[in-house]
């Protein structure tokens, strides 16, 4: 970031004596009317923090969805036939003593059932429970098919009645899905609109999960017999909120920790403030724009104000270490100011490009959470440009420094024989030997890190939801669903169609027959239901139901007879053209929706010549974790390749030097292969949550490569051999190199403690991405240089 006339500049401490015509144009426009840019400044900070403070955090279930995979393509244009795949909630009423089937106890389940029909954003015709219309029985008698409502019309909570609800149970075969295996619980299913539409807005789930927990509190609170369990994307995102409310304490703990870093470096409390209160004015404009614009913060970019902040320091104690060195110099405080912003605007411009591309390329993966994050990260890099490169040497010019500050700074550097062994250490790596030991050892760690990182999974390793504590309410429902019902939460629907009428087609219902043998020989799959298998139940009832009859018959007419006795209910739509084969797994792990997909798609190659039925993915929650896991699979790679390659172009566009370029980039590289091999050390997969981060290590890691690199070249320009280059370098940038590694890391390894699991997964990548580009930088980056780099003795007589 400095360069070589770093001490060419005069050193002038009589104002007059500056030429205030000398600089670039953008120097002479913001330092000539710094106190208008200081009034503009202060007028931009009150509109925005207008507009800041009423930002909202919401959450969209169609925002978490790959829209151009063919999987969600399918779901939306045939998500009117597919009621209850999409936004589902299942709310489970309980009790801990007797069963569910007591007057006292149904009535309980009445009024919970009746408490949710009434939030606003359910779906009410698509509700589904032992007291909804819809939940039905049906069976075969000497006089045909008999059925009716699960709960009949004059159900009065007799003992006779009960009974008979149960034994409608049993016909409805509902047991393990609506009523659990034990009877001690009985579930609603909920879908969910996209809208509220009381007020035609989107649906608030925050909102939506705080009526349930007053449904929760309501019949349960003080009532150690009965409970209520809840999950669901909609219930999932509103505990995601709920914690992220905590995550204000870390964002704090941040700031303090940036502040005492800082003021230990500097010793001078009033920059050491200004900078932090500058740097907060840039999270504060950041929320304003975002207002501005339309945008809302959600559960997975509410952490890059966190990133904004550190990345905000990091360049703010570079400018403050500027002004330091030259006050400490003589130099008046105005002009150290200008001279800061002449030296280091144009490689802070780079950096924070560099952190820019990092975000931006993101854009590429088509998750709107992801673009949205995108979008979100580039408007606060774009802010840092004006208060942290712009806005801080201006307050600077007037503020300058404290006097003892200034005299620690103009202390001669020691001489390498007495500088601090740790600096004494990185020295050694200007040497051939020790600079052969560290390249040897990065190449054994790299290819250590790329053997386990072979393991690395897509998606999703755990059961439950893995952006949430393993003993987080959430998932402790979760396990009580799991333990308690046969029907699995992780459902895989192929979405099933054919021409008008063609449902009943007996080569179709054939071929269903056939992808349903598949699915179930997959490993993970423990059910498949669908109008196939609803289909032979109902041959099987019409031959006295006689096991031995449960197929499919070759008779058409008996084919369409059977059919014809359920477009009517859920099993396919009223056209006869649209049903779902609803796969039931025992998870939703990478692995499982793998095998799934593979199934299909082998079924489809062998198959998909057929015209007059298609076999299409996929609906239901494991569906749309398939179909995110497939672009996450593509984006991560295509992400990385477009990372590295603006990267390589932007330090080619800096050091102008080939050698340089490849010192700056292989020590992010090895960063990127160890990254993915703790991921696998610590059961991580890449995730919607997890992804972002590998983008924004390596567009974060090039900032030290722009703090050191470009001083190590310029002072061997000049003809220093690379030990004096980097002596020279570690004490102007190499110092703050090392701050700036300690800032951003202690900026969010305190998230480890956060309620979200997700977010504490991104602290621990995050710190040993920041920690270890911040190694790479002062021991691999010069190790790589004592080999590449070679000094020109005669450029300073150029």
């Amino acid at each position: 970031m400095a360069h070589a006339e770093n001490s060419d500049l005069p050193i002038i401490s009589d104002l007059s004596e500056f030429d205030f015509n000398s600089g670039t144009l953008l120097e002479k426009l913001v330092f000539n009317n710094r106190a208008a840019v200081m009034v503009l400044c202060a007028l931009v900070t009150l509109v925005l923090g207008f507009f800041a403070v009423q930002i909202e955090l919401k959450a969209g279930f169609e925002k978490t969805l790959p829209k151009a995979h063919e999987f969600v393509i399918n779901y939306q244009a045939n998500k009117n036939d597919l009621k209850g795949l999409g936004n589902n909630l299942r709310v489970v009423v309980a009790v801990e003593e007797g069963t569910i089937f007591t007057r006292e106890n149904l009535k309980f389940l009445e009024e919970v059932n009746d408490a949710v029909f009434f939030i606003p954003g359910v779906d009410r015709n698509g509700m589904k429970s032992l007291f909804t219309p819809n939940t039905r029985w049906r069976v075969v008698t000497e006089l045909g098919f008999e059925g009716g409502p699960v709960i009949p019309g004059d159900f009065d909570g007799s003992d006779e009645s009960i009974a008979e609800v149960k034994r409608n149970i049993l016909r409805a075969g509902i047991s393990g899905d609506l009523v659990a295996n034990d009877e001690k619980s009985a579930a609603i299913i909920i879908p969910l609109l996209d809208n509220n539409p009381e007020t035609g807005e989107r649906l608030n789930y925050a909102e939506l999960s705080d009526k349930l927990e007053e449904i929760r509190a309501k019949y349960t609170e003080g009532d150690d017999n009965r409970s209520i369990h809840i999950i669901g994307f909609a219930k999932l995102i509103g505990d995601l909120i709920d914690g992220l409310f905590s995550v204000m304490i870390f964002f704090a703990i941040a700031v303090v920790i940036a502040t005492v870093l800082l003021y230990w470096y500097t010793r001078c409390l009033r920059s050491t403030i200004m900078v932090i209160a500058c740097t907060l004015v840039a999270v504060l404009w950041q929320l304003g724009i975002l207002a501005m614009l339309g945008y809302e913060l959600d559960p997975f970019s509410i952490l890059v104000p966190f990133l904004i902040f550190a990345i905000g320091v990091s360049h703010g104690a570079q400018k403050l270490n500027g002004v330091l060195q030259d006050i400490g110099r003589g130099t008046h405080r105005y002009i150290a100011a200008r001279y800061t912003f002449r030296r280091l605007f144009l490689a802070g411009v780079t950096a924070l490009l560099s952190d820019g591309v990092g975000f931006a390329v993101m854009m590429i993966i088509q998750i709107q959470v992801i673009q949205d994050l995108a979008v979100t990260a580039s408007i606060g890099v774009l802010v840092l440009i004006f208060t942290n490169l712009i806005l801080i040497p201006i307050v600077l010019s007037y503020t300058g420094v404290g006097k003892t500050c200034a005299e620690r700074a103009a202390r001669p550097p020691k001489s390498m024989e007495e500088m601090h062994a740790v600096w004494r250490f990185l020295l050694l790596f200007t040497k051939r030997g020790p600079a052969a030991a560290a390249i040897a050892l990065s190449v054994v760690l790299a290819g250590i890190g790329i053997y386990v990182a072979q393991d690395l999974q897509i998606g999703d390793l755990d059961k439950g939801a893995p952006e949430l504590r393993p003993d987080s309410r959430y998932n402790q429902d979760v396990a009580f669903m799991i333990e308690n019902y046969s029907v699995s939460t992780d459902v895989f629907a192929v979405i099933v169609k054919t021409p008008l009428d063609g449902c009943i087609d007996h080569e179709g219902l054939s071929l269903a027959n056939e992808l349903e043998w598949r699915l179930r020989q997959v490993e993970g799959v423990e059910d498949v239901r669908g109008l196939n298998v609803r289909t032979r139940e109902i041959m099987m009832g019409i031959n006295e139901g006689f096991p031995k009859w449960q197929a499919l018959f070759r008779n058409q007419d008996t084919v369409n007879y059977a059919v014809s006795e359920l477009v009517t209910l859920e099993y396919v739509d009223p056209a006869c053209s649209i049903w779902p084969m609803l796969v039931y797994l025992a998870d939703h792990k990478a692995a499982t929706l793998t095998r799934v997909v593979d199934a299909l798609e082998q079924f489809n190659a062998d198959w998909g010549d057929i015209e007059k039925i298609e076999f299409m993915g996929a609906a239901g929650s494991s569906g749309f974790e398939a179909a995110t896991n497939i672009v996450v699979k593509q984006a991560n790679r295509e992400m990385l390749f477009y990372v590295y390659g603006a990267v390589t172009l932007l330090c080619m566009l800096t050091f102008r030097s080939v050698p340089g370029v490849v010192c700056a980039v292989l020590p992010l590289m090895l960063t990127s292969i160890l990254c993915e091999a703790l991921m696998v050390w610590l059961g991580m997969g890449v995730k919607v949550a997890t992804l972002p981060v590998i983008a924004l290590g390596v567009g974060i890691g090039v900032d030290y490569a722009l703090y050191v690199l470009t001083v190590i070249l310029a002072k061997e320009k000049q003809g220093m051999d690379l030990t004096t280059a980097y002596y020279e370098t570690l004490n102007f940038t190499g110092r703050v190199v090392a701050l700036i590694g300690v800032t951003l890391a202690a900026g969010v390894i305190t998230w480890v403690m956060s309620p979200i699991k997700f977010q504490a997964d991104m602290g621990i990548l995050l710190t040993f991405m920041f920690i270890w580009n911040m190694f790479g930088a002062l021991i691999l980056m010069p190790a790589l240089a004592c080999f590449l780099v070679k000094p020109k003795p005669d450029a300073e007589h150029a």
